[in-house]
């Protein structure tokens, strides 16, 4: 018995991956993020999160869990913040603008309480030389949590003389 634990850790085990080598999983930019905290299949503490286009950005439902908790009975301020940053960053990849955060800005108007269905929007509003600039938002059926006002994220494309993204340089991802 030993001997055939020992051949199946052999299987299981494999070679590791270099932390900035891209996973196989996963479809970046702007695709599926497998491991991601945020919306991750791979991730034990990523809400599930569902993301479907809308005709001005991306919206996902979703119910936060025990796991996503902060103050009793309402979810952590930076799972908030982490299922933004996420959606926000689908929607630049969803309109060929994928890029990395420069700066956010985030105001929480009320608590987002746990176990109750959320609705997560996020869209585009305009871009400027390298910078894109994106709103999103929490809902549920009392109104926003979080303001699309309060949450602006800027992001950063390549230009002249700038190095390109890290995914860019892979064969598999094509990144403007």
């Amino acid at each position: 018995m030993a001997g055939g634990v020992r051949a199946l850790k052999g299987q299981l085990t494999g070679r590791r991956r270099a932390p900035a080598e891209i996973p196989e999983v996963e479809e970046l930019p702007g695709g599926v993020r497998t491991y991601s905290p945020g919306t991750g299949v791979g991730s034990p503490l990523a809400p599930p999160l569902r993301v479907t286009p809308t005709e001005d950005g991306l919206t996902g439902p979703c119910v936060l869990g025990i796991a996503n908790a902060g103050l009793p009975g309402y979810g952590h301020g930076g799972i908030s913040a982490t299922l933004l940053d996420e959606l926000m960053d689908r929607a630049c990849a969803a309109t060929g603008n994928p890029g990395m955060t420069i700066a956010r800005n985030m105001r929480y108007r009320n608590p987002v309480p746990l176990e109750t269905p959320l609705r997560v929007f996020a869209r585009l509003t305009r871009t400027e030389a390298r910078k894109i600039f994106v709103n999103g938002s929490i809902h549920h059926r009392r109104g926003v949590l979080r303001p699309p006002g309060g949450r602006r994220r800027h992001l950063h494309r390549a230009g002249p003389g700038r190095r390109p993204h890290p995914l860019s340089r892979s064969p598999r991802h094509n990144v403007r």
